[in-house]
Protein backbone atom coordinates (compact mmCIF):
# COMPACT_ATOMS: atom_id res chain seq x y z
CA UNK A 1 0.00 0.00 0.00
CA UNK A 2 1.42 3.26 -0.76
CA UNK A 3 0.16 6.66 -0.20
CA UNK A 4 0.88 10.25 -1.31
CA UNK A 5 3.08 12.86 0.16
CA UNK A 6 4.23 16.35 -0.40
CA UNK A 7 6.61 16.46 1.83
CA UNK A 8 8.29 13.02 2.70
CA UNK A 9 10.26 14.28 5.77
CA UNK A 10 7.05 16.05 7.46
CA UNK A 11 5.38 12.67 6.56
CA UNK A 12 7.97 10.88 7.84
CA UNK A 13 7.44 12.95 11.00
CA UNK A 14 3.98 12.14 11.77
CA UNK A 15 4.09 7.80 10.30
CA UNK A 16 7.45 6.75 12.00
CA UNK A 17 5.35 7.08 15.87
CA UNK A 18 2.69 5.63 14.62
CA UNK A 19 4.33 3.03 12.94
CA UNK A 20 6.52 1.63 15.70
CA UNK A 21 3.24 1.68 17.48
CA UNK A 22 1.92 -1.65 15.07
CA UNK A 23 5.22 -2.53 15.01
CA UNK A 24 6.24 -1.37 11.56
CA UNK A 25 10.02 0.67 11.29
CA UNK A 26 11.85 2.04 8.91
CA UNK A 27 13.10 -0.38 5.97
CA UNK A 28 13.90 2.21 3.04
CA UNK A 29 14.09 5.93 2.36
CA UNK A 30 15.15 8.73 0.38
CA UNK A 31 14.28 12.40 -0.41
CA UNK A 32 11.37 11.08 -2.84
CA UNK A 33 9.98 8.63 -0.15
CA UNK A 34 10.06 6.25 2.81
CA UNK A 35 9.06 2.51 3.11
CA UNK A 36 7.55 0.71 6.62
CA UNK A 37 7.50 -2.49 8.01
CA UNK A 38 8.49 -6.05 9.63
CA UNK A 39 10.64 -7.92 7.91
CA UNK A 40 8.80 -7.06 4.08
CA UNK A 41 7.59 -3.45 2.88
CA UNK A 42 4.17 -3.34 3.38
CA UNK A 43 3.01 0.68 3.96
CA UNK A 44 4.52 3.28 1.95
CA UNK A 45 4.53 7.14 1.31
CA UNK A 46 5.72 8.75 -1.89
CA UNK A 47 5.85 11.83 -4.19
CA UNK A 48 3.66 11.24 -7.17
CA UNK A 49 6.21 9.86 -9.90
CA UNK A 50 3.88 12.21 -12.23
CA UNK A 51 5.51 15.57 -10.29
CA UNK A 52 1.93 16.61 -9.91
CA UNK A 53 0.72 17.53 -5.96
CA UNK A 54 -0.13 14.40 -3.80
CA UNK A 55 -3.82 14.79 -3.44
CA UNK A 56 -6.22 12.36 -0.61
CA UNK A 57 -8.78 10.33 -2.78
CA UNK A 58 -12.30 10.39 -1.86
CA UNK A 59 -13.39 7.10 0.20
CA UNK A 60 -9.83 5.54 0.16
CA UNK A 61 -8.21 4.95 3.72
CA UNK A 62 -6.12 2.76 4.38
CA UNK A 63 -6.18 0.62 8.11
CA UNK A 64 -3.33 -0.64 10.04
CA UNK A 65 -4.47 -3.50 12.20
CA UNK A 66 -3.67 -2.95 16.21
CA UNK A 67 -2.63 -5.67 18.41
CA UNK A 68 -5.35 -4.35 21.23
CA UNK A 69 -7.76 -0.76 21.94
CA UNK A 70 -4.98 0.51 24.32
CA UNK A 71 -2.84 0.75 20.86
CA UNK A 72 -5.81 1.73 19.01
CA UNK A 73 -6.34 4.68 21.52
CA UNK A 74 -2.62 5.78 21.43
CA UNK A 75 -2.84 5.76 17.71
CA UNK A 76 -5.40 7.86 17.34
CA UNK A 77 -3.81 10.42 20.33
CA UNK A 78 -0.41 10.09 18.35
CA UNK A 79 -1.85 11.43 14.95
CA UNK A 80 -3.47 14.36 16.86
CA UNK A 81 -0.72 15.25 18.34
CA UNK A 82 1.56 15.80 15.35
CA UNK A 83 -0.76 17.18 13.67
CA UNK A 84 -3.11 14.74 12.28
CA UNK A 85 -6.87 15.89 11.81
CA UNK A 86 -9.37 13.94 14.09
CA UNK A 87 -12.04 11.80 11.57
CA UNK A 88 -13.33 9.44 14.21
CA UNK A 89 -12.60 9.07 17.81
CA UNK A 90 -11.83 5.80 18.92
CA UNK A 91 -14.77 3.32 19.71
CA UNK A 92 -16.66 0.40 18.69
CA UNK A 93 -17.69 0.35 15.28
CA UNK A 94 -20.97 -1.89 15.53
CA UNK A 95 -21.69 -1.11 11.79
CA UNK A 96 -19.02 -3.15 10.64
CA UNK A 97 -18.45 -5.66 13.19
CA UNK A 98 -18.93 -5.76 17.29
CA UNK A 99 -15.74 -6.25 18.00
CA UNK A 100 -14.66 -3.90 15.83
CA UNK A 101 -12.79 -1.17 17.52
CA UNK A 102 -11.39 1.88 15.35
CA UNK A 103 -10.09 5.16 15.05
CA UNK A 104 -9.79 7.47 12.19
CA UNK A 105 -7.27 10.44 11.60
CA UNK A 106 -6.50 12.27 8.27
CA UNK A 107 -2.35 12.62 7.66
CA UNK A 108 -0.90 16.24 7.17
CA UNK A 109 -1.66 15.10 3.77
CA UNK A 110 -5.11 14.61 3.76
CA UNK A 111 -4.75 10.55 3.55
CA UNK A 112 -7.63 9.07 5.73
CA UNK A 113 -5.66 6.35 7.77
CA UNK A 114 -6.93 4.11 10.75
CA UNK A 115 -6.32 1.81 13.74
CA UNK A 116 -8.42 -1.19 14.51
CA UNK A 117 -8.59 -4.41 16.28
CA UNK A 118 -11.18 -6.77 16.30
CA UNK A 119 -9.86 -8.14 19.67
CA UNK A 120 -12.12 -7.38 23.02
CA UNK A 121 -8.78 -7.04 24.80
CA UNK A 122 -8.10 -3.65 26.42
CA UNK A 123 -3.84 -3.81 26.09
CA UNK A 124 -1.61 -6.80 25.00
CA UNK A 125 0.90 -6.44 27.83
CA UNK A 126 -1.97 -6.53 30.97
CA UNK A 127 -3.61 -9.66 29.64
CA UNK A 128 -0.67 -11.79 28.78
Amino acid sequence: MSVGTNDVRRARAFYDPLMALIGFRVLKSSDRSVHYGASDIVFSLETPADGQPASAGNGVHVAFQAPDRETVRRFHATALAHGGHDEGAPGIREQYNANYYGAFVRDLDGNKIEAVTYTARESFGLDR
